[in-house]
């Protein structure tokens, strides 16, 4: 594939780069250097400086994937409700009353964060757990750091395994027509799920090493009586609404005369299920409350829907400007041709590359950039003589770039939300964490559970 840059391209990338390199320098500026680079590809797109670059604001706005906003809002409100009921604090509660010493209770505090956060958005797991394990730290006169470390990197390698997890999946499943049971079997193979429970397996043996000499006691501790079940109801509602809607399909990938779902179905639940859970507080308490703590915890994680909304217009502006398919045909001219050892080749960039970038960069736009370039990839593998390449590069790349992503995130504290969200609990409680205290244990963590991600992902696909 031939490579032409012009001066579109070169002002489109440069643009682009200087986005991420700001948006890694300056964490906390981050969704409003995505929308300000939103505004600079608007503002090209409508005074038409390049007249091949048209970008209207309504371009801009059908750009944004008003489904996923909607999901993470409604999730986020349910979330929080459920947090403010105690059951979390009472599974906590159940699962450390089985437990005999301190190295356990790090085990299985991750484990437990791992199991919730495959069917709760990781920031909203670690706002959960994370509290609970500073007050059990703080019962046993131990340092919190290495269990809420742990709890944050757990949450977000098990985001991957369900379609609800994460909010990478989310834009996985949306973008190659992925349902929920897709990610457990998907056309007779095993899925995600089961890749990424491979790569927990893997990481929960790392834990155990790691922590090996933690024998201390652990007292016996009173588990919490929840007398308001109704938002954990709310919650498992979600999740089950979200699984049956998954078996019908969208428009794109519904057959003549088959009857598809709205594009805005699985957000529409969400925002149905949070304004239930609200509504019926509200009423129980005879209180405004509800409704209060709600909206503040939306507005507490407000930075990840504008930089999402931000990003989907930049992304816009770059997929117009051409730079999505230079970048596809860049990684496929450096690995060359169509064979199996060209797709093996591919696929080991794209994996560990977004490991790399995803160290330093957040996940969610990193993936969000990515899955038309992988589109883009797969298309070139179209034309090869082995059948093999022909119908599983996709799916094996689309896979390995979730799996470099989401799994690499936790290589540094900047590389996923849930890792930033759990070191300001951790800071919140007085205890500052350097990087590579951080990396100590996020290291050895995620390469054991990449490690198993990609080798598994190339014996099930080819």
């Amino acid at each position: 594939m031939r490579i032409k840059m012009t001066t579109l391209t070169w002002v489109a990338l440069a643009i682009f780069a200087v986005t991420y390199i700001l948006i890694f320098a300056l964490k906390n500026a981050r969704p409003y250097i995505a929308l300000a680079s939103a505004v600079v590809f608007v503002v090209l797109g409508i005074t038409r400086i390049f007249p091949d670059f048209s970008y209207s604001p309504l371009a801009a706005l059908k750009e944004i994937d008003w489904n996923v906003l909607m999901m993470i809002v409604g999730i986020m409100g349910t979330v929080v409700l459920f947090s403010e009921s105690g059951m979390p604090r009472r599974m906590g509660d159940i699962l450390i009353s089985r437990v005999g010493s301190v190295k356990w209770m790090i085990v299985l505090m991750s484990l437990f964060a791992g199991i919730v956060s495959a069917f709760v958005d990781n920031v909203a797991t670690v706002l959960m757990i994370a509290p609970i394990a500073l007050a059990i730290c703080s019962k046993l006169e131990i340092s919190p750091v290495a269990m809420v470390i742990c709890i944050s990197i757990s949450s977000n390698l098990q985001g991957a395994a369900t379609l609800v997890g994460d909010t990478t999946s989310i834009l996985l499943a949306k973008f190659a027509g992925l349902d929920f049971t897709d990610f457990f079997f998907f056309r007779g193979r095993p899925g995600m799920f089961w890749v990424t429970e491979a790569g927990a397996v893997a990481s929960a043996l790392i834990i155990i090493f790691m922590f090996r000499k933690e024998n201390k006691k652990i007292p016996p501790i009173e588990v919490l009586n929840v007398e308001d079940k109704f938002p954990t109801v709310m919650l498992v509602g979600t999740v089950l609404a979200l699984i049956a809607v998954s078996f019908i399909p969208y428009k794109d990938a519904a057959a003549p005369g088959q009857f598809y779902k709205p594009d805005w179905t699985n957000g529409a639940l969400c925002i149905l299920f949070m304004i239930i859970g609200i509504v019926r507080g509200c009423i129980k308490r005879r209180s405004k409350a509800p409704l209060q703590k709600v909206l503040i915890g939306i507005i507490d994680e407000k930075d990840t829907l504008i930089l999402l909304f931000g990003l989907f217009i930049v992304i816009g502006g770059i997929r117009r400007a051409g730079i999505i398919d230079l970048i596809g045909k860049g990684i496929f001219n450096l690995c060359g041709g169509t064979t199996r050892s060209a797709l093996f080749v591919t696929f080991t960039v794209i994996v560990w590359m977004s490991v790399v970038i995803s160290a330093f960069i957040d996940n969610i736009p990193y993936v969000a950039t990515m899955l038309p370039v992988v589109r883009s990839l797969a298309a070139g593998f179209a034309v090869s003589a082995d059948p093999a390449v022909v119908n599983n590069s996709a799916t094996l790349l689309y896979f390995g770039l979730l799996v470099g992503a989401t799994l690499g995130g936790n290589l540094t504290p900047v590389g996923a939300s849930a890792n930033i969200t759990g070191l300001g609990i951790l800071k919140a409680g007085g205890h500052t964490v350097e990087n590579k205290d951080f990396m100590k244990y996020s290291v050895p963590f995620t390469l054991s559970a990449v490690l198993v991600g990609y080798v598994l992902l190339w014996i099930i696909w080819m």
